[in-house]
């Protein structure tokens, strides 16, 4: 038996990804947004379609290790001590060459994180207003409440490109700012 749900949300986008789930269909839950609403809003929709007891976020340009589902899902089993498990993760390019490794617990980011869904809807989920940055506004909020452990072990693969949404500085800085004036 299948241990765990694939859900997809498309947030209108305008390529071809409809195309290729079709073949996927049986397999996951396709959500499609009637027109962009953003990243938090998605989440959002997918956390609360979720039936299982755990939740892990893939972003559709990013990819896993094959054991990772398994390797999280195994330490929330027998550590139920912890509300949530993390990894480390490599950035990588389009080219699929490693820039660099990351510490999770230095610099988290949104994917790579396995969380008792309990302990995620009992936060909020994501703030809608954070259209950059959801994943720090998130984390900021959920380890106030909650333990996370984190393995140091590279299971996420975080591709970096030029067209990446976070490369916007403009952008970037100003939920920056509005993450620092929340911590006040």
């Amino acid at each position: 038996k299948k241990k765990y749900e694939v859900i997809l949300i498309n947030d209108f986008s305008i390529d071809n990804s409809k195309q290729i789930i079709k073949k996927y269909k049986s397999e996951i839950v396709y959500i499609e947004n009637d027109q962009n609403k953003g990243l938090p809003y998605s989440l959002n929709i997918g956390i609360k379609k979720a039936k299982g007891k755990y939740m892990v976020r893939l972003d559709s340009d990013d990819y896993v290790n094959r054991k990772y589902l398994e390797i999280l899902y195994e330490f929330l089993n027998w550590n139920e001590n912890f509300d949530a498990v993390s990894c480390d993760y490599l950035i990588i390019d389009d080219n699929e060459n490693i820039i660099k490794r990351e510490n999770s617990s230095e610099n988290p980011i949104g994917c790579g994180i396995m969380f008792k869904m309990d302990k995620l809807l009992d936060i909020g989920l994501y703030n809608p207003e954070f259209l950059l940055h959801e994943d720090k506004e998130l984390m900021r909020r959920f380890i106030k409440k909650n333990t996370i452990y984190n393995i140091k072990l590279p299971l996420y693969r975080y591709r970096k490109h030029s067209s990446n949404i976070t490369n916007n500085t403009r952008k970037s800085n100003k939920y920056i700012k509005k993450l620092n004036l929340d911590d006040n």
